[in-house]
This record gives structure tokens, C-alpha cells and sequence, in this order.
């Protein structure tokens, strides 16, 4: 019998990506509540009490309701809002986290779809620090740019609307106060909270992020190849795992490292670049913020969920 995958937001930027997604896997039955009874109140709870796994694409607040309306102990969950990414009983749904964090999303019955800002500055940094390299306390800095997807309905469609006159560059979250912040510093293992200096661009989707270390201050001072050689071994070790570390090279610019490279797929690519004799570096990820960064990352904690489940 084929899995029931309900979709709680399907008409979302993530929602639809997933269905996508999601269109040709004969493996699945898609279920969707009937356009006529989308204004029934009863309708909701019903599919998501149907569903083998619900995938919730929806604000905050709805999707704490969406989990209250459950009321088997059958359904499994993966949310892909902020409301649960940092909850108890919520397993981070980050898969190349660490070498058992696939067994954990597969056995979950609860999965918190990790952001997108987050999983770049995680993947380049818990690394470093499980491995003794970068110490938990060290004051992060986070640097990036996404396309104008990750701001969702309202900015796609003000940016889509404004054609040129639409701005190349904006800063945001310049209250530093970013939604991101407690599961960036939860789950890179950090013990207080980095800024964050995002920026929107004037491009569909994709994104980089950039962590600027200045090493000198270390007690032992890493040089640029030991840090990529712990990421290497790092991702290399997980079954599975959509994460690439890109070689070390010392050079002035590598013309493809660009935020849409990695569009329209789930994957992650990490680079470091580094001057030792200044002991500084940079800890750079590229991916897809509607793919690895959110529907992407949301269909392959659905794989993991069900292969758990056979």
C-alpha cells in the first residue's frame, strides 16, 4: 500500500515545489483536500489524520495547529516552518548534520525542515567544532546573499512586479534579530549567538553563505588545508549525503562560485578558502534556498521517514 503524503499549504513557494517534486514518484499517493471543501473547518484535520506523512508549508502559528489536529499516533510530521526547529520532541531535519542524523530523521515521528540561512553557516561550522578546531564560544559571523524566493509569496511577487527598477542588493535583519538565530547557534554548537547579515538579491532563488574566522586569536592557530581536510572527512563519511566539499585551493577567485549554482537541485557545496600567514579564512556553502534549503531538504527527510517506516 502506497504511502499518503498530505501536503498542509500545498499552494505556497514551498508547497508547490515540493508537489513538483513529488509529481512523477508513483511510490506515493498524494492526497489534497477537494476545492470544495477547502473552507470546511473539519477538512483539514481529516487529511492530516489521513496521512501516512504530513508535510506542513505554512506560517508559525498554523503549523503548531496542524500538529494540535493530529490526534493519531500514526501520522508523521515534517514542518517546514520556524515553529518547531528548536522544539523538544523534534528531531532537526539537517541530514548530513552528522553520521547518525539519517538513522534519527528515519525513526522520527517528528521532523523540523531546517532554514534556509542556517544550513550553510551548520554544515561549514559544527564540523570545526566537534573536531576541536573552532572553539563552541567563538564570535560567528555570517554573511550571505539569497534570491528574492526566500522571502516567499509577498516579496516574490513585489519583486517580480518592480522588473528593473527592483533592487540588485538589500540588506536585511538589521535589527539582529534573525528567525534563524537559535537553530544556527543550537545546532553548530555554538554558545552564543552570531550575527547575522543576510542579503536579498535581485535573482530568483539560490544562495551563499560566508563565515569570516579570524584565527590568529586561537590558541592553536588551524591552517586553511586542516579545515577543509575535517569537512572533507566529515561529509565524506555520511551514507548518503547530498553535501560536496569542494578541493582546497589558495586562489584569487574561481569563476563559477556563484549563489544560482546549484539551482534546481538538493544539493550543498562547501568551500574553504584560507590565508595562513594572516590566519585567516573563509568557510563558504552553495546551494538552492528552494532546494537544499527547504522543498529539497523536505522531500529527502520524506525518503529517510519512509525508508525507516518499511
Amino acid at each position: 500500500m502506497k504511502p499518503k503524503i498530505f501536503i498542509d499549504g500545498e499552494h505556497g513557494t514551498t508547497g508547490l515545489q515540493i508537489r513538483a517534486l513529488l509529481a512523477d514518484r508513483a511510490d506515493l499517493e498524494i492526497i489534497s483536500v477537494p476545492a470544495e471543501r477547502r473552507k470546511e473547518a473539519s477538512a483539514r484535520a481529516e487529511f492530516l489524520n489521513a496521512a501516512d506523512v504530513a508535510i506542513l508549508c505554512l506560517p508559525d502559528d498554523a503549523a503548531r495547529e496542524s500538529v494540535s489536529l493530529i490526534s493519531n499516533g500514526t501520522t508523521r510530521v515534517i514542518d517546514a516552518s520556524t515553529a518547531h526547529r528548536v522544539a523538544d520532541g523534534w528531531e532537526y531535519g539537517f541530514a548530513e548534520m552528522d553520521r547518525e542524523q539519517p538513522a534519527r530523521i528515519a525513526a522520527a515521528m517528528r521532523v523540523a525542515n531546517p532554514g534556509c540561512w542556517p544550513q550553510g553557516p551548520i554544515a561549514t561550522l559544527r564540523p570545526l567544532i566537534a573536531a576541536g578546531l573552532l572553539p563552541g564560544d567563538y564570535p560567528v559571523t555570517v554573511n550571505g546573499i539569497s534570491g528574492y524566493s526566500g522571502g516567499g509569496r509577498p516579496m516574490i511577487e513585489d519583486y517580480e512586479a518592480r522588473g528593473d527598477e527592483a533592487p540588485e542588493f538589500l540588506l536585511y535583519g538589521l535589527t539582529l534579530k534573525h528567525k534563524h538565530l537559535p537553530e544556527l547557534r543550537r545546532y553548530a554548537g555554538l554558545s552564543g549567538d552570531p550575527i547575522m547579515q543576510p542579503a536579498v538579491g535581485n535573482f530568483a532563488q539560490g544562495m551563499i553563505t560566508v563565515v569570516p574566522l579570524q584565527l590568529g586569536a586561537l590558541p592553536r592557530v588551524p591552517k586553511g588545508a586542516e579545515l577543509h581536510a575535517t569537512l572533507a572527512d566529515h561529509f565524506s563519511a555520511i551514507e548518503g549525503g547530498v553535501v560536496e566539499v569542494a578541493p582546497y585551493e589558495v586562489v584569487e577567485r574561481v569563476p563559477d562560485l556563484q549563489p544560482e549554482a546549484c539551482n534546481g537541485t538538493n544539493r550543498m557545496k562547501l568551500h574553504v578558502f584560507a590565508n595562513d600567514d594572516r590566519a585567516q579564512a573563509l568557510l563558504v556553502a552553495v546551494y538552492d534556498n528552494l532546494g537544499k534549503g527547504a522543498s529539497g531538504a523536505a522531500v529527502q527527510n520524506l525518503d529517510l521517514m519512509l525508508a525507516g517506516r518499511r
